[in-house]
């Protein structure tokens, strides 16, 4: 279950754009608090809002997002 796991990447992206969460709460027109929510993965953003996210950040969709897809596990032989 996915409940207690960073599920978006939001805070990240913000950072490496060197934009804060109230920039995007500006530019999505919604509340501060819900955005920090999101950044803090307590609750997260629609669809159609990741889009707009995604498009505020100039970033790809998926680059919000944490893969669910499992690393390949290495066997290491010696």
């Amino acid at each position: 279950m996915m409940a207690n796991k960073d599920i978006n990447r939001i805070k990240v992206i913000l950072v490496e754009k060197k934009k804060t969460a109230k920039w995007l709460a500006g530019e999505l027109g919604k509340d501060p608090a819900i955005v920090s929510k999101w950044c803090t993965n307590v609750s997260q953003p629609s669809l159609d809002t990741l889009v707009e996210v995604s498009k505020a950040l100039g970033v790809d969709v998926r680059e919000l997002l944490v893969s669910t897809k499992e690393e390949p596990k290495y066997i290491r032989v010696e």
